[in-house]
């Protein structure tokens, strides 16, 4: 009768199960991270969308401006020159109005969506170059998303994604631009109803605990599997021969 050694203790598949179970709760741990962030964005957002409007200027001058509600005056606004972004507002398709402005003290300018118009209304507003009337509007800071690689590219004056840069050349902006667009909230044109100022609700998704658990729950599953591996590699009864 012979017996078979004992197997040995399996180091590389210790290590490499070492090494996966450290991927795995790093990128668990990212992602409470991550849902902490988007928490503390959500938060910051709501809470600002409560505070009293600031001057334009002021707001600019915070940490994080975004969701800050500000007042501006923008000359010839009401008659300035636009470009169209296609958009769907309560699940009526149409056109959002974006315009550009430059407030009186600021070296950039930004640019203004001055609110949705339905696709049923073919009219729009007067364009006059030479008005200089200054129109006073509240609205909403927010920061341009870029467009996706999947974004048509604008035509004839109608955009397909809000390309800020795109949208400042096509308006014939001369110097900086702001990374910051103002979502008017009040009327530029109060004689035509058919223009609904609004900005757009905070778009945030926070699906990183259920991402975390994933992870978490695969790093259980690769102890669990690795213990069963090993007690079954160990345990080997002694061949008889």
């Amino acid at each position: 009768m012979t017996t078979a050694a004992r197997p040995r203790f399996p180091i590389f598949l210790t290590l490499l199960a070492v090494v996966l179970l450290g991927v795995l709760l790093a990128l668990g741990v990212w992602q409470v991270q991550r849902m902490q962030w988007k928490e503390g964005l959500m938060d910051g957002a709501e809470a600002a969308a409560g505070l009293p409007p600031l001057p334009l200027a002021e707001a600019l001058k915070l940490e994080n401006p975004e969701f800050r509600r500000v007042i501006l005056t923008c000359r010839g606004l009401g008659a300035a020159p636009y470009v169209e972004l296609q958009s769907i507002e309560n699940s009526d398709a149409g056109v959002r109005l974006v315009s550009a402005c430059r407030p009186e003290g600021m070296e950039e300018a930004l640019l203004v969506d001055r609110g949705f118009v339905p696709a049923d209304i073919l009219a729009r507003p007067t364009v006059n170059a030479d008005d200089t009337m200054p129109v006073v509007i509240t609205g909403v800071l927010r920061r341009a998303p870029a467009p996706s690689a999947l974004t048509p590219p604008p035509a004839e004056g109608r955009f397909y994604g809000r390309d800020a840069e795109a949208m400042a050349r096509a308006l014939k902006v001369e110097g900086p631009i702001s990374p910051f667009t103002v979502f008017a909230t009040t009327s530029t044109n109060l004689d035509w109803a058919a223009l609904r100022p609004s900005a757009p609700p905070a778009a945030f998704t926070n699906n990183h605990l259920g991402y975390a658990l994933t992870w978490f729950g695969l790093a259980v599953a690769l102890i669990a599997f690795y213990g069963v591996l090993l007690r079954r590699r160990m345990t080997r009864k002694d061949i008889k021969s």
